[in-house]
């Protein structure tokens, strides 16, 4: 079902031209990365290294401006989708890593639907307990919120990582942004499945 779900929402980005571009991103991100590391091709990997995280810092910073909770999180699963498909099979880390991201924002795509229906929603919010750890500013901490936060931390962690490329942090930093912004928007329509005024 998730799946099916996330083909809907990548077209949506496909028209907005984001899929195209985080896609290409991606693809010169790792070609730059491959490039590094082979003798004679260091300055050419640097070019497209450079050129991806450019595209892909446009491509997350106009998702952003969408203030759209698919639009941000399905920007962000078509870049970790991308990823993966260029993990190295020996990088176990990685890949198991990436993977739960993945089945993570499958949820929070689910939850996405689950929150427009408000009847729905109100029950939701009665079976989620009311203690502060399972909420959000006091809504509940569903599974939109559960991928946004551990995928933050995720991105947290690679930006305290020694080594990582400084226009990379810049990156990560707006990715991390994003997820924020998603988080607000998803909040707001949590506020109107409730049905609760500002």
């Amino acid at each position: 079902m998730a799946a099916g779900i996330y083909r809907k929402q990548r077209r949506n980005l496909d028209q907005i031209g984001l899929a195209g571009s985080i896609t290409n991103a991606v693809i010169y991100i790792d070609a730059g990365r491959k490039g590094f590391a082979i003798r004679g091709k260091a300055e050419e990997g640097r070019i497209f290294y450079e050129s991806g995280i450019a595209e892909a810092l446009t491509a997350f910073k106009e998702a952003q401006t969408t203030t759209d909770p698919q639009t941000l999180i399905l920007a962000e699963y078509t870049f970790i989708t991308q990823e993966l498909q260029f993990c190295e099979k020996s990088d176990k880390d990685s890949i198991s890593s990436l993977t739960k991201a993945i089945q993570s924002f499958d949820d929070a795509f689910l939850a996405l639907t689950v929150v427009e229906d408000s009847t729905a929603y109100q029950g939701v919010e009665k079976a989620i307990p009311h203690c502060k750890e399972y909420r959000v500013k006091g809504f509940p901490k569903d599974s939109f919120h559960i991928a946004c936060g551990s995928h933050k931390t995720r991105i947290k962690n690679m930006l305290r990582t020694p080594g990582v490329d400084s226009i990379e942090k810049v990156l990560l930093k707006q990715r991390l942004a994003n997820l924020t912004a998603a988080q607000n928007g998803y909040i707001e329509k949590q506020k109107k499945a409730l049905q609760i005024s500002n």
